[in-house]
């Protein structure tokens, strides 16, 4: 079996970040990088709903990207969108990568319980939304890390498994 490659983007959703303090953007890429995934780009959009949504559906529409990761927007403020954006770009949700993140998270920080954050497919592309702290970016990933190869392989129609 051949795997296939991880080849992400990392968003950062926020109306305040920049590249010079995007610390959960940075954080992001370094633990992508640390398990080999190839990363296109990094990039900060607003919490505009609409801006949202539009990035994620035409990140979705590139054949070189299996795995997009956001970070942030998705708590109780009035401008996280970014679990609202990713539901209206996916075409099947991927609840257990979501209900994984926070019921493992919560066993250490309560506040877990308060992500939105969802997860899905559209174009055999993986969306997956991360809470905006760094700290939380580090929890979650590690919550998922070990999945990632499995689910971009299954997306890319390599559905063989190993016994």
């Amino acid at each position: 079996m051949v795997e296939t490659k991880i080849k992400a983007i990392v968003v950062t959703v926020s109306d305040s970040r920049r590249e010079d303090d995007d610390l959960s953007g940075v954080t992001l890429l370094g633990l992508l990088l640390s398990i080999g995934a190839e990363v296109h780009e990094k990039i900060i959009v607003s919490d505009d709903f609409d801006e949202l949504r539009q990035t994620l559906f035409v990140l979705t529409e590139r054949d070189d990207i299996n795995l997009i990761i956001t970070t942030g927007g998705t708590g109780f403020a009035e401008r996280d969108n970014t679990p609202e954006a990713t539901r209206a770009v996916i075409e099947k949700e991927a609840q257990g990568i979501a209900e994984a993140m926070r019921f493992e998270t919560m066993k250490f920080n309560k506040m877990a319980m308060l992500s939105r954050g969802v997860c899905g497919i559209r174009n055999n592309t993986l969306i997956i939304n991360l809470p905006g702290s760094p700290r939380a970016v580090g929890e979650c990933f590690e919550i998922i890390k070990s999945v990632l190869p499995h689910a971009v392989n299954l997306l890319s129609g390599n559905t063989q498994h190993k016994i």
